[in-house]
């Protein structure tokens, strides 16, 4: 029976690329998809546009790439990758000039049609309100700050480029799953409309697109096999799925690599970021997990079976992000005995001088550094007098920039005439910009005629 053999990438934007040479090397993989956007990236990278209108996708593809290409291209493995951030075009360009720098032939497909930022008002006068997916306020409230807005596409557009014969296909914003479940409809061709197929193929992905998660990472367990018996973290190997054509699927990792592919941890994967696990939804379809299976193998192999698919949505996902002010934040540090106290005297004395000199901020956050930063509300406070230091961290939120950066200015003097710091006062930090997201639901006939695929090969 034929079976494909995907092998996870990058799980976000930075995430290390040093694993994906042994699923390449001893993991027998055929496609690697990588998954650099978390939601909160692409407003990272709208930063990146602002300062250079050819930057806006992540910068880690090219240094990514030209130190894999040279193994991949020797197994001959593919990549899908969602790295053009706000700018595909840019990151196509960057990839192919340092590709033919080295003389490397490489057949490069690019997706682009994800961006809707300036089709905004247009797709408005088609009768979509383009409300807030979770509050249901009047985009009319961020309209005029928007930044950029952009579409969550599936895996058909992917399944294009593939039938293209490309080495590469890069994209903007697509559900993160599609990079993984186009390669299985490409290579098995599956319908449009083969529902359990698909749910089968989104719960690969979905299993896939965290790296190093689905195989012993970030596992977080109260039982006797939790983290601390994972081995050799340090040289984790990322999770590979060999697919069948009916959509069943074993996830194991490359051979003589560490972390852990067990029932335990796939589960915890399963369940990631996970709102309602009998309707989990996709551009291409919507997946029922209560009648998967997993039967744990051994030798770090798990079987996935028995997936549940229901028809796709009629709508896609928008993220848009807006202007959202300004941020001043500042930092100062106490040390045993009475630190926790000390640090609360401080943000008293803080809140009276903004009082005193008549500094009004929208909102006011603070937190204290190894006691709640982390807990906030149900951080146990039982041994708080005894704690052994505690930041005071406060950051405020300002329209106006010079109204954010006034803020850290308040603190220097404390450093010798305020409660005595263990750290004295670290400098004054810059301003940093915010940048909201808007959810929101548009008609996918609205955005899929205006998707493309272009190819280009790099020079020899």
């Amino acid at each position: 029976m034929k079976t494909i053999r995907i092998g996870a990438g990058l799980g976000f934007y930075g995430d290390s690329w040093r694993p994906i040479a042994a699923s390449i090397e001893r993991g027998a993989v055929q496609y690697i998809g990588s998954d650099h956007l978390a939601e909160l990236t692409l407003a990272i990278l709208q930063k990146d546009h602002m300062k250079d209108p050819a930057a806006g996708y992540t910068r880690d593809l090219v240094p990514m790439l030209t130190s894999l290409w040279p193994l991949a291209q020797k197994h001959g493995v593919k990549f899908l990758l969602n790295a053009g951030g706000l700018n595909p075009e840019g990151a196509r360009d960057a990839l192919v000039a340092a590709f033919s720098k080295r003389g490397w032939q490489a057949k490069i497909a690019t997706v682009t049609g994800d961006a809707v930022i300036e089709r905004i008002d247009a797709l408005r006068e088609t009768g979509e309100s383009l409300e807030h997916l979770d509050t249901g306020a009047a985009i009319d409230t961020v309209r005029s700050r928007m930044l950029f807005a952009n579409a969550y596409l599936g895996a058909q557009p992917l399944v294009r480029a593939l039938e293209s014969g490309v080495d590469i296909v890069l994209t903007g914003r697509v559900a993160d799953a599609a990079l993984f479940l186009a390669p299985l409809i490409h290579e098995f061709g599956w319908a449009a409309d083969d529902w359990d197929r698909l749910a089968a193929g989104l719960t690969v992905g979905h299993l896939l697109e965290c790296s190093g998660q689905g195989s012993g990472g970030n596992f977080n367990s109260y039982l006797a096999n939790g983290w601390e018996s994972v081995a050799d973290l340090g040289h984790i190997g990322y999770p590979i799925a060999e697919v069948s054509a009916d959509g069943t699927a074993i996830l194991t990792k490359a051979p003589g690599t560490g972390g852990r592919v067990g029932f335990d941890t796939v589960r915890q994967q399963l369940l990631y970021e996970v709102h309602n696990p009998h309707a989990y939804f996709s551009p291409d379809v919507v997946l029922d997990m209560g009648t998967l299976k997993l039967d744990d193998l051994g030798g770090d192999r798990v079987r996935v079976s028995g997936a549940t698919g229901l028809p796709r949505p009629e709508k896609l996902k928008i993220v848009a992000g807006y202007d959202d002010g300004w941020a001043g934040t500042a930092t100062l540090g106490y040390s045993w005995p009475g630190a926790m106290k000390k640090a609360r005297a401080t943000e008293a004395i803080i809140r009276q001088q903004l009082v005193e000199m008549k500094l009004q901020y929208e909102e006011i956050h603070t937190e204290f550094l190894g006691f709640n930063s982390l807990l906030g509300d149900v951080a146990d406070a039982a041994h708080i007098e005894e704690l052994n230091e505690v930041y005071l961290k406060m950051s405020v939120r300002a329209q106006d920039r010079r109204l954010a950066e006034a803020f850290p200015r308040q603190f220097p003097w404390l450093g010798l005439s305020g409660p005595p710091t263990a750290s004295g006062f670290s400098g004054i930090e810059p301003a940093r910009q915010l940048l909201g997201l808007w959810p929101t639901l548009v008609r996918r006939d609205l955005i899929e005629p205006g998707v493309k695929v272009s190819l280009q090969d790099t020079a020899t």
